[in-house]
């Protein structure tokens, strides 16, 4: 994999600076990398529990940390059930690993979490992981590894690339599930992993956390678990018990910490950590005989801040029955606003809302999920309905998108993104619909257990035939989920640049692409895919990706970047010639040929690139094509259309083959 230095200069309407940096634009770009944050190592560091709640010892650290610091490859795979603080286990055997090396007088390791970005996850390509000197990598694949086609050959690979590292300084943890590393096949897979040999106590983690990581050792009195009949239990260690995962026992100590030293702060805090479930079943107990209440209450909880008789008017329909006729019924039994009181729904003037109980709606919504699964579907059908054109639910899109996310990230349901999806067309086509649908989505795909499911949802989704959808996957790759999964963002932008007509899905595919360009690091893996989409299939994709990523305009920064880099290295001048040579040989994209070319004479006479570098490809360009309809514009002109002075120069200082090697053609046709 080479590298080049390039400089970038004139850049005055660049939106990023690259300046003496080391720019990789040939090779395959290694998978992004983030640094662990440095709270995640202080936290495993100073509160690091390795007990279970009966006491024993778990070992599972230190012997990952021995393996890695041992005579075989620089690998240890945790391997377990989720809940067990695999997670933390992996950054803790980095870390001792780290003060290992420092005591032998070596540089510390810095800690990363490689972003498992495969362009296809069940086919992992691990070529593609970093592998600087130094570093200690954390691999979570548990969430995937079970799809793998192969797990055989991706585990000895990944052995394989463990043996590289060691060589060079540098370890990888692996996380895993239970089952989906192999190490029945081999002795050699077998070695590598450390097994989770129990869940640490949850109330030991918990005050380890508030006492040494929030540093209020005084909270941890909330927390106390008696060792004997004559202690006292803490005031909220029954929040917790041996079941509770590592992340509920931190999640318990960050609200204990964030309230009020006081009883009524302790209250909130064990609200806010039960997430009503109480409550919730309380009220649930008490409307037993009540469907209508039932019903109530699931309207407000998707309709809150709405008027109570739009709310009562959606129950209705959840109930499929029509508005009350009879008198007589309608003066019978309590108030509206007594049985929205009574199902713990705020009724304020003309608003009803639960907004003054934070998570109680989706605390209402997962006793539903879970209690009533016969009720999912009509559920769903309901939801299309009232958040359809003219409909209550319209203008509270966005909070009613979030719950359902919430929904299926908490139950891992891919029905409820299926009926997002469906939201698309539902007759409302504006800009902000469609880029709030693409946020929900771009929440759910980033999600630890459930996004590759949602991932897999959005590849399918961008072969579809309606402009609206494939216009919606397109916004969630200009968006949080390129920087997090570029590689995977890419693949989902060709299948949309592969649409017959250039509609505005495929118009915002191509701003995707160059907004993912622009952003640091990830030029060469955009550069090297783009490259390589030009030569395959029909390409329609890779002409329109290459065109949309050389354009400069509104900002330069990345055709800047790539004509400096031509300027300096062979390769990247051939790539560029011949992406351009290949464009200008598909007529069906002519167009964005002719405006590209004039863009590129533009910013030329601008002074915003090299003058030379333009001219020499262009130079190359024309000899290959001087008669295909976007260069005989540029260089013959066309009747009836004036060229400005930037394209005219251009022409001058082109060395024409025309004036070389065909009489007919002059200074007229030059100057035109």
């Amino acid at each position: 994999m080479t590298s080049l230095h390039v400089s970038v200069e004139g850049n005055d309407r660049s939106s990023i600076i690259i300046a003496g940096g080391s720019v990789n634009t040939s090779g395959k770009p290694p998978l992004p990398s983030i640094d662990i944050p440095r709270s995640d190592i202080e936290a495993v560091r100073k509160a690091w529990v390795p007990l279970t709640p009966s006491g024993d010892n778990i070992p599972t650290a230190t012997e990952a940390a021995e393996l890695l610091d041992g005579i075989g490859p620089g690998i240890a795979v945790v391997s377990g059930p989720p809940g067990f603080g695999k997670r933390a286990i992996g950054i803790r055997a980095l870390s001792k690993t780290s003060r290992i090396l420092e005591r032998r007088g070596r540089q510390a390791l810095l800690l990363k979490e490689i972003r498992p970005d495969w362009e296809t996850p069940e086919t992992p390509d691990t070529s593609l992981l970093p592998d600087e000197p130094g570093t200690g990598y954390l691999l979570d694949v548990a969430a995937e590894i079970g799809a793998w086609k192969d797990q055989r050959r991706v585990a000895n690979e990944l052995i394989s690339h463990g043996e590289a590292l060691r060589r060079i300084g540098s370890y990888l943890v692996v996380i895993s599930d239970e089952a989906g590393w192999p190490e029945e096949v081999s002795g050699t897979l077998a070695k590598v992993v450390v097994r989770v040999k129990g869940r640490p106590s949850p109330h030991l983690v918990a005050r380890a956390h508030l006492e040494r990581v929030h540093c209020m050792p005084e909270r941890g009195q909330w927390l106390k678990w008696p060792t004997n009949d004559s202690e006292m239990v803490g005031e909220a260690a029954h929040l917790l018990s041996d079941r509770s995962s590592p992340a509920d026992a931190t999640r318990l100590a960050g609200i204990l910490a964030s309230v009020d030293y006081t009883p009524a702060g302790l209250a909130s805090a064990i609200e806010q950590f039960q997430q009503w479930t109480a409550e919730v079943d309380s009220v649930f107990k008490r409307t037993l005989e009540s469907p209508d209440d039932r019903a109530l209450l699931i309207a407000a909880i998707f309709l809150s801040g709405e008027d109570p008789l739009a709310i009562q008017s959606a129950a209705r329909k959840l109930l499929n029955e029509a508005p009350v006729r009879d008198v007589r019924t309608i003066l019978s039994g309590p108030d509206l606003t007594a049985r929205l009181e009574g199902v713990g729904v705020e009724v304020a003037g003309r608003r009803a809302n639960v907004d003054h109980k934070p998570g109680y709606a989706r605390a209402v919504l997962l006793h539903l999920w879970r209690q009533r699964a016969d009720i999912h579907g009509p559920l769903l059908e309901w939801v299309d309905t009232i958040t359809g054109p003219r409909q209550p639910g319209v203008i509270r899109l966005e909070y009613i998108s979030d719950l359902l996310v919430q929904l299926a990230v908490a139950e891992s349901d891919i029905r409820v993104i299926d009926q997002i999806r469906n939201w698309i067309d539902n007759g409302n086509d504006s800009v902000e619909h469609q880029q709030l649908i693409a946020d929900v989505l771009t929440t759910a795909a980033e999600a630890d257990i459930f996004g590759p499911a949602v991932r897999a949802r959005l590849l399918t989704w961008a072969q579809d035939d309606s402009e609206a959808v494939a216009r919606v996957v397109a916004l969630v790759c200009q968006g949080a989920f390129a920087d997090r999964y570029p590689r995977q963002a890419m693949v989902r932008l060709r299948h949309i640049l592969s649409r017959r007509e250039r509609d505005s899905a495929v118009r915002i595919a191509e701003e995707a692409l160059h907004m993912l360009a622009l952003r640091e690091m990830h030029l060469p893996r955009v550069w090297e895919s783009v490259t390589k989409w030009t030569k395959e299939g029909n390409g329609l994709a890779g002409h329109r990706a290459f065109l949309s990523l050389v354009d400069p305009y509104p900002d330069p920064s990345v055709v800047q970047l790539l004509l400096e880099a031509a300027g300096k290295g062979q390769q990247v001048r051939d790539a560029l010639v011949d992406s351009w040579s290949a464009a200008l040989a598909d007529p069906r994209v002519d167009t964005e040929c002719r405006q590209l070319l004039i863009a590129w004479a533009r910013v030329r006479s601008e002074g915003l690139v090299a003058k030379h570098t333009v001219t020499d490809i262009l130079q190359e360009v024309v000899r290959r094509h001087l008669y295909s309809s976007p260069i005989s514009a540029l260089v013959f002109g066309e009747p009836e259309i004036r060229y400005d002075h930037a394209v005219i120069e251009l022409r001058k200082d082109l060395r024409l083959p025309s004036s070389e090697n065909n009489p007919h053609i002059g200074e007229d046709a030059v100057e035109s």
